[in-house]
């Protein structure tokens, strides 16, 4: 039953003096998603066991591919740790990979791959410029030594959208396979993993589900995991190997954030209850449409064309003002409880603002009153 209005209710009445964090994660979490943590649990006990399982068949009904072929891996360590996991895990010896950039993300995985020494070529777009299928096409084609391609689906460096259905379908249908660090946008954005044709998508607990962090995971099309026995260069970051130990007793082969993992677990409830993907994709476009209008009404310019952007973060270029010094805007906001992000865009001075955790447009329109109030201290 969708009792997303309860749910609200209960959100912004529960607030406490917790800063507001309209940032890509960690994020506002609920009040009841806090509270599961107040307890102990033992990584070995049945009530965790039980607990883990859940969580790994929730994650396979979000992204529509429960029952169909796919399992759900969970990674102690961040959203990094997790990439890291699957790359380092998945491409053999002599494989390939080839990384479609377009912002900071992209770059960190061309970098992850070069540690890992793990041959890698790279396709790069303006990062205000989603990756286009036909470039992807062109790149597999001069070089057929490629055997992986891996791609952001929401560039958190600007809050671009990639068209990874498009260039799934294409790296499909040359029997590649095709990671997906879908990060940023796994449970706030509708995500076919199938029909995108998915081997391996990541993403981590503090983003759209709106947990805690703590752990990463992994939605892993088993038929391809299944062929990397062998290949992992790190011990911790063995995936095949952590699929098979939860598979085996429902434990982690090492210490797992059992707090995180409570927590998670209730959010995945809380989804469930807005109406699941769907319900918290339309407040998320609710904060994004509000704050962007707000925002404009304010003389602030975003980054990307409204066409490109999703409604996960927004980056705004900085006024063309002497009197704009972004450390005294984003120190003033921090001194009313509002925490915004700095930019990543290396092309071009931006601030960022997501609109994703425990927010609603009733906050949105608080930040926009108290940008409001900072703009004519600072007078730009």
């Amino acid at each position: 039953m969708v009792n997303s209005e309860k749910l609200k209710e209960q959100s912004l009445a529960a607030r406490g003096d917790d800063k507001l964090l309209y940032t890509p994660g960690p994020l506002t979490t609920s009040m009841a998603v806090k509270k599961t943590m107040l307890r102990d649990l033992g990584s070995r006990d049945h009530e965790f066991i039980r607990i883990v399982k859940e969580i790994r068949q929730k994650l396979l009904e979000a992204g529509g591919v429960a029952g169909k072929g796919y399992e759900t891996v969970i990674m102690q360590g961040s959203g990094t740790f997790g990439l890291e996991s699957v790359l380092g895990s998945v491409i053999p010896p002599d494989g390939k990979l080839l990384v479609v950039v377009n912002g900071a993300y992209g770059r960190r995985l061309v970098q992850m791959a070069k540690v890992l020494k793990i041959e890698c070529a790279d396709l790069v777009f303006p990062e205000d410029t989603p990756a286009e299928a036909a470039g992807v096409k062109q790149a597999l084609e001069k070089d057929p030594a490629i055997t992986h391609v891996a791609i952001i689906h929401c560039e958190t460096t600007t809050g671009l959208l990639n068209p990874i259905k498009e260039i799934g379908e294409l790296v499909s249908g040359r029997g590649l396979t095709y990671i997906v660090d879908a990060m940023s946008s796994f449970g706030g954005i509708p995500t076919d993993i199938e029909a995108c044709k998915i081997d391996y998508l990541i993403s981590s607990a503090n983003k759209c589900i709106e947990g805690v962090p703590g752990f990463s995971f992994a939605i892993v099309r088993r038929e391809a995991l299944d062929k990397t026995e062998g290949y992992a260069r790190s011990l911790s970051l063995d995936l095949r190997a952590q699929l098979l130990g939860l598979e085996a007793n429902g434990q982690f082969r090492f210490t797992p954030p059992t707090h995180s993992i409570l927590a998670y677990h209730q959010a995945l409830l809380e989804l469930e209850e807005e109406g699941g993907v769907e319900g918290r994709y339309q407040r998320y476009l609710d904060n994004y449409n509000t704050l962007v209008a707000g925002m404009r009404e304010l003389g602030f310019v975003e980054y990307l064309k409204k066409e490109l952007q999703g409604p996960i973060i927004t980056s705004f270029r900085f006024p063309e003002s002497p009197n704009f010094k972004f450390e005294d805007f984003y120190n003033k906001l921090n001194e009313k409880n509002l925490v915004i992000y700095p930019g990543k865009v290396s092309d071009a001075d931006c601030f960022r603002i997501g609109n994703i955790g425990r927010l609603y447009p009733e906050d949105v329109k608080g930040l926009l009153a108290v940008v409001k109030q900072v703009k004519e201290e600072m007078g730009f």
